[in-house]
């Protein structure tokens, strides 16, 4: 039925052909020193997957290592993690196929390229974390074959693999029998002296983790406990200045907090860099400093600090937008940045420690793009309760406020993830035709730090919802667009949030885009991993939070004969996160009650995941998304020089 529809659109096959030339340039990666190699990603274009680059020292040149397109035939076969050893020798990675969750891990030989006998199976949430000669891994039990999606995902053990040995060699570091549902995760301090094992349990709605730390140094064999109890604190350790870890946290500190935590001292804990009044979103150590980065109404501030806890400089960057990575080795005398904004294509900085100063050393160059051509705005607006909600807008500079200029409204609005000013090419697409793009930055998110958060979770959800129709009344009040030209959009707790939306509001909008979304909040709890969204959502198994989750749940609030906007609803096959079945029952449940007047369509991809599990994929998906948009808006796209080159 949906191919049939998308067939029936004109412009289909030009919309594809556009965006394949907007999304044709080189990207690259951030570097990774280690020992004398430098390690980053490139892609040239239109490959499937960013091929693994090498090369000794920031001058030599670089060569292949490995190359995920040739992992697959249909290049849906991804490297989720590449990490390389201390002494750059090896290089350990975890591939997904078709969009999986589940990851194999290899392992490489760097100076000849040649992929080892190594081959660990069913890995999930994890981090491959090296200590000398090995690295540590999690994983979970074998599903029965065939049985991945259904999975219960129960029991995740972290073990520790040495190079050259087979899986049944491998030493268990770490289980836990009486608890099903919690993530083990161990990870290794930049040289590698001490293992931080990270424990979660977010299936009983704690949002934070428990911490332990084991000297690899001086031969310990167990961890000793940090903090031992699982309650909303989290706990990161960045790096150690001795036996004392740098720890970041938001224990009594909502916007978080660097702390250091000495185990010898009988008052263990102590403030290296106190909350502020914006939330500290990262911290990273390189070359003997502590680069600490903050947000701002959403943008990016990041900060050079001492390991004495001293301010000394603020990296500099082109404008307001996202700045991300600030990689690097203990003795290096420069950190590599990624900034990018709506109309500021990625582009690679290095920072000179010394100098404190930043220089261009990767960017993106796409034919025919001036940013001078757009306008990236952020406004203010008032929700339902008068909370006061940052939105980004980007838009052809010239834009006349008529009332009627088509508009996408993207969000999220969960789980503490802030959506930042981004930079995409295939939006410029939409831009091309006189689109508005609008983020709304919705609580539920961590724009504002974890206040933010918890203010959008459990029984504060319908904030979510409250937060994301007062973005498009402002915008349809200040004359940006109208119902008839408002289109909405969302990917996966954001399809939750278009599931809902519509069915509060389906007067505000004319077309609802539904990507992956969570949308059954009755059960999502009983499928693979969902159970790890209860933090965030809350349980059917509990009185009160069934009470609300029932309230809202898109596939149980769908009225008969109410007319919905024109909704196109993607899923596939191999999304073993949000599990398919979410969005084959709301699009039936859907189809069925609303009334004829518009499309209700799902698009059902295959060997692809929870996101797309290529270039190809991506361009297909977003092709079709795109052309459901211009038709159902009556706009008949005429694509410019821009992507026409």
């Amino acid at each position: 039925v949906t191919a049939d529809y998308l067939a029936r659109i004109p412009y289909r096959a030009e919309v594809k052909a556009g965006l394949t030339k907007l999304l044709d340039y080189v990207k690259y990666g951030l570097p990774n020193h280690k020992g004398s190699y430098y390690f980053f990603t490139r892609n040239d274009g239109l490959q499937n997957q960013a091929v693994i680059y090498v090369q000794n020292g920031l001058t030599g040149s670089p060569r292949p290592l490995l190359d995920p397109n040739k992992l697959s035939k249909d290049g849906t076969s991804r490297v989720l993690d590449m990490a390389p050893s201390k002494d750059g020798k090896y290089v350990a990675y975890s591939v997904s196929s078709g969009g999986s969750d589940w990851q194999d891990a290899f392992v490489l030989e760097t100076a000849t390229g040649k992929t080892l006998s190594d081959h660990l199976q069913w890995l999930k949430a994890t981090q491959l974390s090296w200590a000398g000669n090995g690295f540590f891994y999690s994983r979970y039990a074998a599903p029965e074959k065939g049985h991945e999606l259904s999975s219960s995902n129960e029991f995740q053990t972290v073990y520790f693999h040495r190079v050259g040995d087979s899986q049944v060699q491998d030493q268990l570091v770490y289980e836990d029998k009486e608890h099903p549902h919690r993530f083990h995760t161990v990870t290794t301090t930049p040289d590698e002296q001490y293992a931080i094992l990270s424990v979660s349990e977010r299936g009983k709605g704690k949002d934070g983790n428990a911490i332990y730390f084991r000297d690899l140094a001086a031969g310990s064999s167990s961890f000793a406990p940090i903090v031992q109890e699982i309650t909303n604190d989290s706990y990161e350790v960045v790096t150690h200045i001795g036996p004392k870890l740098v720890v970041l946290t938001n224990a009594e500190a909502p916007n978080s907090r660097v702390t250091i935590y000495d185990p010898t001292a009988s008052s263990k804990w102590s403030d290296l860099i106190p909350q502020k009044p914006e939330p500290l979103d990262s911290v990273r150590a390189v070359g003997g400093k502590l680069f600490v980065s903050y947000t701002r109404d959403v943008t990016s501030r990041t900060y050079v600090y001492g390991m004495n806890g001293r301010e000394e400089s603020e990296v500099q960057f082109p404008g307001l937008g996202t700045a991300a990575g600030f990689v690097g080795k203990d003795n290096d005398t420069d950190a590599f940045y990624s900034f990018a904004s709506g109309n500021y294509a990625p582009t690679i900085f290095r920072y000179n420690i010394a100098g404190k100063d930043s220089t261009v050393f990767q960017s993106a160059q796409i034919p025919g793009f001036n940013p001078e051509d757009y306008e990236t705005k952020q406004v203010f607006y008032q929700s339902k309760d008068g909370t006061r909600i940052p939105m980004f807008l980007v838009f052809h500079k010239g834009l006349q406020l008529t009332g009627n200029n088509p508009t996408l409204l993207y969000a999220y609005g969960g789980f503490n993830i802030s959506l930042t000013p981004s930079f995409s090419a295939l939006r410029l697409a939409l831009l091309e035709q006189g689109f508005v793009f609008a983020t709304a930055n919705l609580r539920g998110g961590g724009e504002y730090g974890e206040a933010w958060h918890r203010a959008g979770i459990k029984e504060h959800k319908q904030n979510v919802f409250d937060d994301f129709y007062a973005a498009a009344e402002w915008l349809i009040q200040n004359k940006y667009t109208s119902p008839e030209h408002l289109a909405i959009h969302g990917v996966s707790n954001g399809g939750l949030l278009i599931g809902a939306t519509i069915n509060q509001h389906p007067e505000l909008f004319r077309v609802a885009i539904a990507q992956a979304g969570v949308m059954d909040m009755l059960r999502f709890q009983k499928f693979t991993i969902g159970w790890n969204w209860i933090a965030d959502y809350g349980s059917s198994d509990n009185g009160s939070e069934y009470r609300v989750l029932r309230a809202y749940s898109p596939l149980h609030n769908i009225q008969t004969g109410v007319k919905y906007p024109a909704t196109l609803i993607t899923t596939a096959d191999h999304d073993d996160r949000v599990v398919p079945g979410h969005s084959f029952k709301y699009a039936a449940t859907l189809q069925q009650k609303a009334s004829p007047d518009n499309p209700v369509l799902i698009r059902i991809d295959t060997n692809s995941g929870h996101g797309p599990s290529s270039t190809t994929k991506v361009l297909e998906q977003t092709a079709d998304i795109y052309s459901f948009l211009f038709y159902n808006l009556g706009i008949t796209p005429k694509f410019s020089e821009l992507s026409t080159k």
